[in-house]
């Protein structure tokens, strides 16, 4: 059969050479009929197709509905953020029996800014014979122990110190050790470069009076938002992911996480969860999910401000995502299943818990969506309409998302009485597409490293302080003639 087909076609193709028009369009015709005979007479070659097409197609429609599913969650925050109800059950509490808190800094080559957050620490308005500082120095090989030796002898009673030679590196290695060694019932984890507000101890520790509170998390503020446009678009990307993202997950009885510095956790619930993994990058994220699990809460801060410095150039920035990516995916491998099974967690905040584990799957979903597209808009020349469907389903659902997520900074800015800074809004995109292609690189990288059994390994962020940083109240304290509706507001002002 197959053999009379390709003999017709040929025949019909030769017949077409030196025949008029009108032979040469009977004979064309012929022939097409002869191919589509012989594509309908090997039914292997056409159902493994079919299958390519089918497989492709469930998975764009899988990487469309999870795009749909993260719009819906950022328009929802938001509205909430700007309409609903806010919660901040904690925030009243100013006297009572302070229990012992120790404030653990971690520091790893941190001699540009350890001084400015010791000395910080120094002044929080906490009963001094209640706050212990602790500065986790962690195989330092510059000046950060000759800093923090000096800064502790001219402070007796206020430090314990702790240096780390030798051990596995990182930072949720050096708090499993110095965890060790810390009796109290709070521990509060700052990192080297941050610098708390006066009454921010307070804040974080109030809320543990909840006896189901099992940590806290305060907000993140740029204190170098003012340098170049990177620091500023990094800033707009603190408030929305702050003001909006966490403080809705708060409101709402989801998720809010731990995020490893501006926080604290008790230490029995830290105790009862097995401590800090020392072989995790995202040691702040794995908490926050084994407490969950555990049944224990974790509470979102947003008025409780600490100040941070983000980088300054685009090659930090990359590093510092990339292990983001690497640390929080790890933590998805381990805990996304368990979770979903979890009966003892509400199916919202399953949900949500699931939705913040996978944040960082969605970039080379993104771009595994945008490739099948593009494949099967050209495979699907046949069928034209269910090609231009797949691509504009992908490049509304993209459109809607990206949006969403602009609409959430915007929500932010206008939340912090920042408005004038909206207009940086476009210029955002850049760093969606940096993050991107960032996220996606750490992403396949982490997967052979996977296969090849290498282990992860923790990457410093620089730090790019050349001088001592102004006292901290200077940066939050308005003139005694200006009213504001709510710290948040000056202090987005002044940056």
């Amino acid at each position: 059969m197959n053999c009379s087909l390709r003999t017709l076609r040929k025949t019909a193709i030769r017949a077409m050479c030196g025949r008029p028009s009108k032979t040469k369009a009977r004979c064309a015709f012929l022939s097409l009929i002869a191919m589509a005979a012989e594509a309908r007479s090997s039914p292997l070659e056409f159902s493994a197709r079919t299958i390519e097409l089918d497989l492709m197609t469930a998975v764009l429609g899988c990487i469309i509905f999870l795009l749909v599913l993260y719009t819906i969650r950022h328009y929802l925050f938001t509205l909430n953020r700007l309409f609903g109800r806010q919660r901040q059950p904690y925030l009243d509490i100013e006297q009572a029996s302070w229990p012992q808190v120790v404030v653990c800094v971690a520091a790893h080559n941190e001699e540009k800014v350890i001084a400015d957050a010791l000395n910080a620490l120094l002044e929080v308005d906490y009963p001094r014979d209640k706050l212990i500082i602790m500065p986790l120095n962690d195989r330092s090989t510059d000046g950060t122990r000759e800093i923090i030796d000096r800064i502790a002898a001219a402070n007796p009673d206020r430090f314990m110190l702790f240096h780390r030679s030798a051990g596995r590196p990182g930072k949720a290695a050096a708090l499993r050790d110095a965890t060790e060694k810390i009796q109290a019932e709070i521990i509060i984890v700052f990192d080297a470069d941050y610098l708390p507000a006066r009454g921010l101890i307070k804040q974080l520790v109030a809320p543990f009076f909840d006896p189901e509170v099992g940590a806290i998390m305060g907000r993140v503020v740029p204190i170098n938002a003012g340098t170049n446009l990177l620091t500023r678009l990094l800033d707009l990307e603190r408030a929305g992911g702050y003001q909006v993202d966490q403080a809705a997950r708060m409101n709402l009885g989801l998720v809010p996480q731990y995020g490893g510095t501006v926080g604290g956790v008790r230490r029995c619930a830290l105790e009862e969860i097995g401590g800090w993994n020392g072989d995790m990058l995202a040691e702040d994220t794995d908490v926050t999910f084994r407490l969950l699990q555990n049944g224990w809460k974790t509470v979102y801060q947003n008025r409780s401000e600490c100040y941070e410095e983000v980088p300054e150039v685009w090659p930090v920035r990359i590093r510092q995502i990339s292990r983001w990516a690497r640390g929080h995916n790890q933590v998805m491998g381990r805990n996304l299943m368990d979770l979903l099974r979890n009966p003892r967690i509400s199916l919202r905040e399953r949900v949500d818990g699931a939705l913040l584990l996978c944040v960082f799957i969605m970039p080379p979903l993104l771009l595994i969506g945008w490739t099948l597209t593009v494949v099967q808009f050209f495979m699907t020349s046949h069928q034209w309409l269910f090609g231009w469907l797949a691509l504009s389903g992908l490049v509304a659902s993209g459109a809607f998302g990206t949006n969403a997520a602009f609409f959430e900074i915007a929500a932010a800015t206008y939340l912090d009485g920042n408005r004038n800074r909206v207009r940086l809004l476009p210029l955002n995109i850049f760093g969606f597409l940096v993050s991107l292609i960032s996220i996606t690189r750490a992403t396949i990288s982490q997967i052979l490293d996977l296969m090849r059994k290498r282990e992860l390994v923790w990457q410093k962020t620089e730090r790019f302080r050349v001088a001592t940083a102004p006292p901290i109240q200077e940066l939050i304290l308005p003139p005694a003639s200006a009213q504001i509706d709510s710290p948040v507001e000056f202090n987005r002002k002044i940056f």
